[in-house]
């Protein structure tokens, strides 16, 4: 490998990802610089970036979010680039605009192409031209009740509403008639203004008991995209996903090479630079409808990293600093093996309440097989203000059997005393029979959670 790509990297973001991002820079010679707010001034990857400056108090909107406060940072420790992690501004297109303008390198895709895929009409229309199947629904956004019941009509009850320019399944409403829909349009309309500032809401078939599975992309700045597998997300409540695992126990290889082909198309037509995911959903038939891309890292990246033995971190800087490809993974892309990972969460694992506090006791698993991408440590504090994550804990096996096995395993020997988490949760996942089996859709976790309203809509 040539010399460091970039000479300091700034990491806009908090908590594991930040460390991770940070583990990549060390790997390959890079300085870093880590912002943090009020609420993180001990955290880890203040500890271990080279440099750390505060931006701001804890509140997300004036610090995290701050675009002002992270550029001045940038330019008071003379970086040459900054890496956006997930969430935040990651995928945040006036960002990604002020980055190029101050003369520092955003990692990830350009703000055109960001700009393309975080509009989720737009982002279906083009899809569905460059030949990625497309759930039937909508062209475009729908301004009037009129034309989302005609829509509807057309496309046939059940239908889904969704926000245009987000996700996470706020401004999203399951319509069953159309007897509903005028109200359940307003409801989404008024939601998805009040979550994104837009708004603008478009309509699809709604699929009652879908999978969730999505495809990882690493794509250079020289027209080079490759496909690097799937990743089942099934199980998540909320649209929010609980575990994540590689190769998905019910996608053929034809299949799998069908989507490839044609993401492989689409996204080099966009112009699509770095790492990003498109996510799909599967019909009971098997058939897969393409739903939107995340144009970043996602928090499930080890999965693929597990059966690739690729760090799309470390290569997503490469790509930035304008190497090929052909240069930072080997191909073709080969699989091995089989990957699960749980997010540890900070909460209860029955109700699902918000658990933030002083961690008092912490053990990770360790053993062949087993990786664990956290921030938390002994005494350390899980605040209330952020994402609930406090670990994610990842598993390889030469199959999805011996897997399971280790999961369980590591489970069991996870230890995090002073705040509720999710681990209770996931040990009786990783024993039920379905599971176990391959048997479950976006409904699953519903068994667990009997007062829970099914949903059919797969999340971040």
């Amino acid at each position: 490998m040539p010399s460091a790509p970039f000479k300091k990297i700034l990491i806009a973001n908090r908590g594991e990802i930040a460390l991770r991002v940070i583990c990549a820079c060390k790997d390959l010679g890079i300085r870093t610089v880590a912002v943090y707010s009020e609420a993180d001034r001990y955290s880890l990857p203040v500890r271990f970036a080279d440099e750390a400056i505060c931006i701001g108090p804890a509140k997300s909107s004036r610090s995290y979010l701050d675009i002002p406060s992270i550029i001045s940072a940038a330019e008071i420790t003379n970086v040459d680039a900054i890496h956006p992690g997930y969430g935040f501004l990651s995928e945040n297109t006036g960002f990604a605009e002020v980055c190029e303008v101050s003369g520092l390198k955003f990692i990830g895709p350009r703000p055109e192409v960001i700009r393309l895929m975080g509009v989720k009409e737009r982002a279906r229309e083009f899809m569905r031209q460059h030949g990625v199947p497309v759930l039937p629904g909508s062209q475009g956004v729908l301004h009037t009740v009129e034309e989302a019941l005609a829509t509807a009509s057309a496309v046939g009850y059940p239908v889904i509403l969704k926000a245009s320019a987000g996700g996470g399944g706020r401004g999203m409403r399951v319509v069953r008639g159309a007897a509903d829909l005028p109200s359940l349009f307003a409801q989404a309309q008024q939601e998805a203004g009040a979550a994104f500032s837009s708004p603008d809401v478009y309509v699809e078939k709604f699929i009652r008991a879908p999978r969730h599975i999505e495809f990882q992309v690493l794509a250079d700045e020289h027209g080079h995209v490759e496909i690097l597998g799937e990743r089942e997300c099934t199980i998540q409540r909320r649209h929010q996903k609980l575990l994540e695992e590689s190769p998905s126990p019910v996608l053929s290889a034809s299949e799998r090479d069908r989507i490839a082909q044609s993401l492989r198309g689409a996204l080099g037509a966009a112009g699509y630079s770095n790492a990003g995911t498109v996510e799909f959903l599967m019909d009971e038939d098997g058939q897969l409808y393409f739903i939107e891309v995340n144009a970043r890292i996602q928090v499930e990246h080890p999965v693929t990293e597990f059966v690739t033995g690729i760090d799309l971190v470390k290569s997503q800087i490469r790509i930035a600093a304008g190497e090929p490809l052909s240069e930072i993974i080997d191909l073709p892309v080969r699989r091995s093996g089989h990957v699960i990972e749980c997010r540890i969460n900070a909460e209860h694992p029955e109700t699902f309440v918000p658990c933030p506090g002083r961690i008092t006791g912490f053990h990770v698993p360790g053993g062949i097989g087993v990786r664990v991408d956290t921030a938390a440590f002994h005494e350390g504090v899980i605040p209330p203000y952020y994402d609930s994550l406090v670990a994610k804990l990842i598993a390889y096996g030469r199959d999805r059997e011996e897997a399971v096995q280790r999961m369980q395993r590591a489970l069991e020997m996870f230890v995090v005393e002073g705040i509720h988490t999710s681990i209770p949760l996931h040990r009786r996942i990783l024993a039920d029979p379905d599971f176990l089996a391959g048997r479950f859709d976006t409904n699953f976790i519903q068994r667990f959670l009997p007062a829970e309203p099914a949903m059919g809509k797969a999340g971040r």
